[in-house]
């Protein structure tokens, strides 16, 4: 795996513990050279961790809209920043450059990320490892609502995603899914 989406929070949350693993996260992607794909804001999760990359001198590559650049202070030093028009281009360029998904802790957008990948996969339109950071239990009701759909036959397929509660633990399941799929595939 070469490099990694990260989907976060824009802000830090109610819980330290979530910032600690955005940066214990960080420094197991520059340890094992991975680049971090992320959108581009210096704000939040995703700022803590792009930074913490940035600063242990690993890749950056940031994506973010025009109209998000003053609102999620765009990280602009020593970061690969990519500014496009819309969101849609932003998602659709982070899935392209990203070998893999991780989501953190966030709110409604990291979930929009996070279940858009999801789809993707299950409509085959990559074979990307997709993990689930779930921080003391951050995403528990989630998780309960998507074993739910499963029970209901609304979704099949928990293999889609994995599920871990520390950042190692949660990147070597996905180096280890990433490792048995070819990496010639079209996301678009």
């Amino acid at each position: 795996m070469k490099s990694l989406c990260v989907f976060c929070g824009s802000s830090y949350g109610q819980n330290d513990s979530y910032r600690k693993a955005a940066r214990e996260l960080a420094m197991l992607l520059v340890d094992k050279r991975i680049t971090l794909i992320y959108g581009g804001g210096n704000i939040g999760l995703m700022g803590e961790v792009a930074r913490t990359v940035r600063d242990l001198g690993g890749r950056v590559v940031g994506i973010i809209p025009e109209f998000l650049m003053i609102k999620e202070v765009g990280m602009v030093e020593g970061c690969e920043l990519h500014v496009v028009e819309n969101m849609h281009q932003r998602k659709a360029l982070m899935a392209e450059y990203s070998d893999g998904f991780l989501a953190l802790p966030g709110g409604i957008g990291t979930f929009e990320e996070l279940f858009e990948v999801l789809t993707w996969k299950q409509l085959r339109l990559h074979q990307k490892p997709i993990g689930l950071l779930n921080i003391n239990g951050y995403y528990d009701h989630l998780l309960a609502f998507l074993e739910r759909t499963k029970r209901e036959e609304f979704f099949k397929d928990w293999g889609l995603m994995k599920v871990a509660e520390k950042p190692k633990e949660l990147l070597d399941l996905l180096l280890h899914e990433h490792s048995g799929i070819s990496t010639n595939y079209d996301l678009i």
